[in-house]
């Protein structure tokens, strides 16, 4: 099993698709209450249009490579990061900012700590 798609509820596409499409990521659908995105890597992320968003509940994370650097151009680019590049004590960096809707949006950068941090537990045989 692969996640390879996360849709999150948004009281206004348009503002959204900006949104998104400042943090990078590629439209490929487009309509009145809905939009979908490619992420580079190939997954998809998409908005749904819905009366009452309720933020707060969920965070989508999103790895940057390049995490200071980006944080800086999307400033430039007129964003308002919550917090700025951190490490953090499970071995991230993070950033984290919050879409129109006030989803919280972390921008990370852990490398191979995401998958194997010194704690995994082990395999097994």
């Amino acid at each position: 099993m692969n996640l390879n798609q996360v849709t999150v509820q948004v009281a206004d596409i348009p503002s959204a698709r900006v949104f998104y499409e400042t943090l990078g990521l590629t439209l490929i659908v487009s309509s009145p209450h809905y939009a979908r995105f490619l992420c580079p890597g190939g997954a998809t992320f998409s908005i749904h249009l819905v009366s009452d968003v309720r933020a707060n509940g969920t965070a989508v994370y999103f790895e940057c490579q390049d995490l200071d650097e980006r944080v800086a151009a999307l400033k430039t680019a007129g964003l308002a990061f919550d917090v700025d590049p951190v490490d953090q004590t499970w071995l991230w960096r993070e950033a984290w900012l919050r879409d129109p809707d006030g989803n919280r949006i972390c921008l990370y950068f852990a490398g191979d700590n995401r998958i194997n941090p010194p704690w995994r537990l082990k395999d097994e045989a």
